[in-house]
């Protein structure tokens, strides 16, 4: 009697023991993911930040740019509209000091750097507009004073880019820090949760072990434990929820710097652009007489000229963000609309449709247009993925939280993680005909739409995309 009695003590111990360290692991859990996630928050606000000081640097340097060609362009025709990428040049350069001067607020040297920008910057437009008056006064004649003033203003032109360069270096080191910082503060914390989660289980085994050698009276005990479990998988997917939100803004990081990189692309490539323009114009109008050869070549020159601009016109449409028509929308009526836009499509391969919209209308603030362009380019995606005769395309509407989640699935050939990986890129395509901007303008237009979209897919098993919107008010 006196050694089971003893022995129950030390059972009882040992549970309360366990459940009692399973609860501190938990609130320590709790406390940790709570300053993690408020230390990723501060740390991606400092990343974002710092991104957009890259940014308005490289808008600055775009804009005098700019206003360098038009002048350029200005003196070569004499065309005042020529001159309109001066003019607007002027309120993209205050707007950029403007934002750079709270910016800078923290710090001496970057104050410094950006004082002496503002006054190279002051210097390049009062030599522009001296060349431009002196241009104008001297019968629209290029003198050597006016040569020897471009001498000048090229010369300060290199010192704003050297001081540019200095600051985006600056920006773009501090940018990588704070990422490091960031990668850090997230795997420690994963591999906290998975530790705390290995530990939470094998307390919760523990005691589940114990109930079964006692009786009944220890259901209460495993209820606890329970509710410790569900507490745990609660955080772990809050901290899933974090992650995704985390891979979101950073597909948004990644957006935004192809953007750039077009913008820039678009910017060297449109310089000589005109210029042969120019020169070509300027060739026809001082031959005597075009023979039909020089006339062909002429021609071809133009044409082509023109491609390579709408190209870059695409480039830049499928990679910036653009002022939309919203207004409440149903989406299950612009699933339809999309779908019968297709129906060609999808008759010819003898797919078969299968929707599970369910009972509830679901209401989304959209520029219809648009999103009909997006969710149209997913649908002849997937219809031209199917290559078999018993092709399934799923269409489903449901409400996940606060979201609306559309999910648009084939049984097509797949992809492989790389082409996943690159599959919004701009012109990527598996395709032997097109362009591959049209998945990258369909991101462009559910991310204007403060959406987002994933794809899931395994060679052989088909491709899911899954959109989710916010449910207009």
């Amino acid at each position: 009697m006196m050694l089971n009695v003893i022995k129950q003590l030390q059972i009882d111990r040992r549970i309360r023991a366990g459940y009692g360290a399973a609860f501190l692991l938990l609130l320590i859990s709790f406390i940790f993911i709570f300053y993690a996630n408020r230390q990723l928050r501060e740390q991606t606000r400092a990343i974002t930040r710092t991104h957009n000081i890259i940014i308005h640097l490289e808008d600055l340097m775009s804009g005098i740019k700019d206003a360098e060609t038009g002048v350029r362009g200005y003196f070569i025709s004499k065309d005042e509209a020529f001159l309109d990428p001066y003019h607007n040049s002027l309120q993209r350069v205050d707007s950029a000091f403007a934002f750079f001067k709270p910016a800078f607020s923290n710090s001496f040297s970057k104050q410094q750097n950006l004082e002496k920008l503002k006054l190279l910057v002051d210097k390049k437009y009062q030599y522009l507009i001296f060349e431009l008056n002196y241009f104008s006064t001297h019968n629209f004649l290029i003198t050597d004073t006016q040569i020897k003033l471009g001498y000048e203003s090229k010369s300060v032109m290199d010192s704003i880019r050297t001081i540019v360069k200095t600051m985006q270096l600056e920006e773009k080191n501090l940018l990588i820090e704070k990422t490091k910082v960031l990668d850090n503060r997230y795997y420690a914390l994963n591999i906290f949760i998975v530790i705390s989660l290995i530990l939470a289980f094998l307390f919760a085994f523990f005691g589940l072990l114990t109930y079964t050698r006692e009786n009944n009276a220890r259901k209460a005990s495993e209820q606890q434990v329970l509710e410790f479990q569900k507490q745990l998988q609660l955080r772990i997917n809050d901290l899933d929820n974090a992650n995704k939100e985390l891979i979101q803004m950073r597909r948004i990081e990644k957006f935004a710097a192809t953007g750039r990189i077009a913008r820039n692309i678009a910017h060297e490539v449109r310089n000589p652009l005109t210029n042969i323009n120019l020169a070509i114009a300027q060739l026809k109008s001082d031959l005597p007489g075009i023979d039909t050869n020089s006339s062909i070549l002429f021609d071809m020159v133009n044409r082509n000229s023109q491609r390579i601009n709408q190209l870059i016109t695409e480039l830049l449409n499928a990679t910036r963000f653009a002022e939309l028509n919203y207004q409440p929308v149903l989406i299950n009526t612009l699933l339809d609309e999309a779908l019968d836009l297709a129906k060609d499509r999808i008759s010819l391969k003898q797919i078969k449709v299968e929707k599970s919209y369910g009972a509830e209308k679901f209401t989304i603030s959209a520029d219809k247009e648009k999103i009909k362009i997006a969710l149209l380019n997913i649908i002849v995606n997937a219809v031209e993925a199917i290559d078999t005769n018993d092709g399934v395309l799923k269409i489903s509407i449901r409400k996940e939280g606060e979201k609306c989640l559309l999910e648009i699935s084939d049984n097509g050939v797949g992809m492989d993680t790389i082409s996943l990986s690159k599959l919004f890129e701009p012109y990527f395509t598996t395709k032997q005909k097109g362009n591959g901007l049209g998945l990258t303008n369909t991101q462009n237009i559910i991310l204007n739409h403060k959406g987002n979209i994933q794809v899931e897919s395994m060679p052989g098993k088909g491709t899911s995309f899954l959109i989710r919107f916010d449910f207009t008010d």
